[in-house]
């Protein structure tokens, strides 16, 4: 099997390589690397292969830096910009939580959704910081590697599947099929002046509140449980949604 690795933190990102060192050790599949060249974090779904050419970047080890955002990724390799065309694609290891709401902002989520849109399995990972301190990208790469077969099993037509692991040091207790929780953000804004007559506005990150709503992902994340989120590909309407037509 070939497997594709991106994410939104850039090429250099610990998860990413951390991630793909766990998948080489373990499996015999083929892993491929194919990630931003910088920091995208927060840029949804945006694509700019519209806009302009793509580079390229070969690192060794099947291993790609590419100047555009997660989707471009996602999209070339689609393309067969790689040698080979993936069988699984896994945005990833995040740093921090994509929980919820936080899907319309994550460029990590939108990687899956370009790969499920193509026909493509596709896994958005994230580790789920919910308190300041360490960041275990060590072992959250060592849980994904043991269990990538069983999240690929999870994944239903139409979907990608969201994966949020509680970042404790000492793993988590288990795994959980939930639901995406509703998240608040208390973001404040600055404006300043500039002497010339300019604005400039300053947006300061505030803390995040979700409700607190049992079998939602960020409930499971807060017992210590993997949440694992099948989310649908294609736009829904309220009305398909109200008829049960939705996910």
């Amino acid at each position: 099997m070939n497997i594709l690795l991106t994410n939104d933190d850039g090429i250099d990102s610990p998860g990413l390589r951390l991630f793909a060192g766990a998948l080489r050790k373990k499996r015999r599949d083929r892993i491929l690397i194919l990630a931003p060249d910088g920091d995208r974090s927060g840029v949804s779904h945006a694509i700019s292969y519209i806009h302009k050419p793509l580079q390229l970047k070969s690192l060794g080890e099947d291993t790609w830096s590419c100047s555009g955002n997660p989707a471009d990724c996602a999209m070339l390799a689609v393309l067969e910009a790689l040698p080979v065309k993936p069988d699984l694609l896994v945005s990833g290891i995040n740093r921090g939580a994509n929980l919820g709401t936080d899907l319309v902002f994550s460029g990590t989520a939108a990687a899956a959704r370009q790969g499920g849109l193509h026909g493509i399995p596709s896994i958005a990972l994230s580790l789920s910081s919910l308190r300041d301190g360490d960041i275990h990208f060590d072992m959250a790469a060592s849980w994904a590697a043991e269990n990538l077969d069983v999240l690929r099993r999870e994944i239903l037509p139409d979907t990608f599947l969201n994966v949020n692991i509680p970042n404790n040091p000492e793993g988590p207790g288990g795994m959980e099929i939930t639901f995406l929780s509703k998240r608040i953000y208390h973001d404040t804004m600055q404006k300043f002046t500039a002497p010339a007559g300019d604005q400039f506005c300053f947006v300061v990150l505030g803390g995040i509140e979700a409700r607190p709503e049992p079998g939602s992902d960020s409930d499971a994340v807060f017992r210590n449980l993997v949440s694992l989120s099948p989310v649908y590909i294609h736009p829904v309407t309220a009305f398909a949604v109200s008829a049960g037509k939705g996910c």
